[in-house]
């Protein structure tokens, strides 16, 4: 290895070594990929509850997952309490995992790069779940899948720059769905499969595929 070869390979480990101390790192793709499996199988529980409520109130039923404006608290109650079942388990594998690869990769779970990711994802997060509560004591039900997507995007974007930056990617995606989800929002339960289940899933394989794969993580 020549002089000038030692040189790169210094300023490399140098950048690897600041990079550690300002990004959190530790994120693994297995998380993204079991939140995303959470979230398709709340979405199909979800689907089938309303199915339930269909086959019950048929007279409610406008058109094929149309669940909004029908005037019913219940439902509203029983989707709620999947949305949270889902949120927690998600929460709770991401957690799992990342855990898991910080143990093999001997970076912290929890520090300076840590606390500043889940600062600035939960800042957005906090908003977006206020006016969500605001939307469905007014009755906008329309409103809440694609408002989850947009404030979550905004979350991702938002922390990106204390973690991977494809995250960034992961959240304009997230923004694009919301946003479309604004003028379909019939299509609400699909539209939050696809945003928080299948795109996680998606993410979650490229990021293991790019960065743990080799490393057996």
């Amino acid at each position: 290895m020549t002089e000038h070869q030692q040189s790169l390979e210094a300023l490399h480990d140098i950048k690897r070594m600041m990079e550690r101390s300002s990004r959190f790192i530790s994120l693994s793709g297995l998380s993204g990929i079991g939140a995303g499996i959470c979230a398709l199988a709340g979405a199909w529980v979800a689907n089938n509850t309303l199915k339930a409520y269909h086959a019950l109130y048929p007279a409610n039923q406008n058109t094929p997952r149309k669940i909004y404006h029908w005037g019913t608290e219940k439902i509203v109650f029983d989707l709620i309490q999947i949305a949270l079942v889902v949120l927690i388990a998600a929460i709770a594998v991401a957690f799992l995992f990342t855990w898991l690869k910080s143990k093999k990769t001997g970076m912290p779970v929890w520090g300076s790069a840590a606390r500043r990711l889940l600062w600035n994802t939960i800042i957005p997060l906090w908003v977006g779940g206020f006016c969500i509560l605001r939307m469905l004591q007014f009755g906008y039900y329309d409103l809440v899948a694609p408002s989850s997507l947009i404030f979550y995007g905004l979350a991702l974007v938002n922390a990106s720059k204390y973690t991977l930056g494809e995250v960034r990617y992961l959240g304009y995606v997230q923004l694009i769905l919301g946003v479309i989800n604004l003028w379909m929002p019939g299509e609400g339960l699909l539209f939050w499969a696809l945003g928080f289940g299948v795109l996680h899933i998606v993410y979650g394989a490229v990021m293991w595929w790019k960065y743990e794969r080799k490393e057996g993580v």
